[in-house]
């Protein structure tokens, strides 16, 4: 590999908060965008996407070895379940997307913000 491509692998790889910002970025738009139409089909892809994601995330944090603090742990385990019942909600009753928009601009928010050093 030339320095020139090792560089250049290096700029791509992201620490893993970075990555979890961006993927929840990724999700929260195609929430947003299936929010404001009428395309069902986007609906189910979206909803469905944000609740993989999430259960991804509540099985991380019911790993032993996860790294953050037990409090926080536990509350968004919390959040996770609320997103996976709400998700089945919005689904079967065409509920507003907002509050599940709005529960991960608040991840997104939180994966922002610098941790003090």
């Amino acid at each position: 590999m030339s320095i020139t491509a090792y560089r250049q692998s290096m700029k791509d790889t992201s620490a893993p908060r970075e990555l979890e910002r961006r993927v929840f970025q990724q999700v929260t738009l195609q929430l947003e965008s299936a929010g404001r139409g009428e395309d069902r089909q986007a609906r189910i892809h979206a909803v469905s996407r944000n609740r993989m994601l999430w259960n991804t995330l509540v099985a991380d944090l019911g790993e032993e070895g996860n790294l953050l603090p037990v409090e926080l742990r536990a509350n968004l385990i919390s959040l996770g379940l609320w997103v996976d019942r709400y998700s089945g909600q919005a689904l079967q009753s065409d509920r507003p997307l907002a509050p599940l928009v709005d529960v991960n601009r608040a991840i997104i928010q939180g994966l922002t913000d610098r941790r003090p050093d």
